[in-house]
């Protein structure tokens, strides 16, 4: 079994980019955070951090006690977009890039003589010389090679930072006896006592299972799909169809009280009506969640006919609102989630609900005034038109990167949050 597959993964990329382009950063441990505030907690690390202790998820109080010489500075996500934009350029400039993954990670699909151990290193070492060179040298990467994208994953994590390991099919099984069974893409804590349950407690025991063992263990065909991966094999991909999409914001101090909270909701709606319609889909459930600053939540939905109408979607927002317990807990993060996606055209009768309505618009209409809305908005920039009830949070809830979602500068990139150095 040949080499198939180049994993580019970037190391603590928002920490990185923020030490590339802020010298007085470098060599500093630097936490990034959503908000500048003492609830929060950081969304990445530099490795100078993380020598502490310090790592995505620690609160700031916490990684002030582990290093008092913490510097925090605020999340600039389009920032981040666009190095990722940049880095994509690059390693492209190298060999081709087969898939992004993320936001920091992408793949690239070996073929021909590239597939050769030699050629394979001689590559990867091009990719890091080309990224320090035009990125810049605190832009620093691992790169896994092995038989398949999964096991490219797994060496990229084996050696950080600014690593490089080849997994090659002789390496295979041995080589991943050393690991823990968390080390694997997909295998959480909750996934790990499962397969405890089922007296899988080693990467020796994993391996050593049966495609039956596996698929009993996952309870689904997912099992067997680790049985192949483990071995070196790529499976075949399957398109999962775009179930839900949202937004969500940590609130600032300043901004936890019910009158700020559902104006930043609203602009969370909006944000999320004019992807939505990027997409050509259509929603059918309007959900807001609330999380208090006791750790204690609140939510609630709506259902309505397909639609991708801002103001039908903003007056089920506003039926939800008000059965929020507006006295029951300071709110801290709020969100806003589209759900039950359908295709745009698809159209359901509700015979038991009311329907939402906006003004009394052709339904063509409607759609074409919402296009042009988007239209004016990518143009002149994303505040140019926006429902009132955004108004007293036009400058908040800037745009987020999430794990599984880049976003499009075209469509999110209001901004809002830039921070001046």
């Amino acid at each position: 079994m040949q080499l198939g597959a180049l994993y580019v993964d970037f190391n603590s990329y928002f920490a990185s980019v923020e030490q590339q382009e802020v010298p007085q950063l470098r060599g500093k441990p630097v936490g990034v955070l959503p908000v500048m505030a003492e609830t929060t907690c950081c969304i990445a690390a530099s490795y100078e951090a993380k020598k502490y202790g310090v790592k995505t998820g620690t609160k700031v109080h916490e990684a002030r006690k582990l290093c008092p010489e913490m510097i925090f500075v605020q999340a600039r996500p389009e920032l981040y977009v666009r190095y990722h934009h940049k880095l994509i350029d690059i390693v492209e400039s190298c060999t081709h890039v087969e898939k992004v993954l993320s936001i920091d990670e992408m793949v690239c699909k070996l073929t021909g003589s590239q597939q050769i151990y030699e050629n394979a290193l001689a590559l990867a070492q091009k990719i890091k010389s080309a990224l320090r060179q035009q990125a810049g040298e605190y832009i620093r990467s691992s790169i896994g090679i092995a038989p398949n994208t999964f096991l490219a994953k797994l060496a990229s994590n084996m050696q950080k930072p600014d690593g490089c390991v080849v997994l090659q099919a002789h390496d295979l099984p041995e080589k991943l006896y050393q690991l823990p069974i968390r080390a694997l893409s997909g295998i959480g804590s909750k996934m790990e006592q499962r397969l405890q349950d089922f007296k899988i407690d080693s990467m020796q025991a994993l391996y050593s299972a049966n495609r039956q063992q596996l698929r009993a263990a996952w309870g689904s065909i997912e099992g067997e799909v680790m049985y192949e991966k483990l071995r070196g094999f790529e499976p075949t991909e399957r398109k999962n169809p775009r179930r839900s999409l949202g937004h969500s914001h940590v609130l600032p101090p300043d901004l936890r009280n019910p009158e700020a909270s559902i104006a930043v909701l609203h602009r969370l709606l909006q944000k999320a009506c004019m992807r939505l319609r990027s997409y050509q889909l259509q929603a059918t459930t309007v959900q807001v969640h609330i999380r208090f600053i006791n750790r204690e939540s609140w939510a609630n939905e709506s259902a309505i006919a397909p639609t991708d109408d801002t103001l039908i979607l903003t007056q089920a927002l506003e039926q939800i609102w008000k059965t929020y317990p507006a006295n029951r807990f300071i709110p801290l993060k709020i969100g806003v989630v589209l759900s039950g996606l359908v295709e745009e055209g698809v159209r359901a009768l509700d015979l038991f609900s009311p329907q939402f309505h906006a003004p009394q618009l052709p339904a063509k209409s409607k759609s074409s005034l919402n296009k042009a809305l988007d239209k004016l908005n990518m143009r002149y920039g994303k505040n140019t038109v926006y429902f009132g009830g955004a108004h007293n949070a036009i400058g908040d809830a800037p745009m987020r990167i999430a794990f599984n979602h880049i976003p499009d500068l075209a469509i999110e990139d209001d901004g809002v949050g830039t921070r001046k150095q």
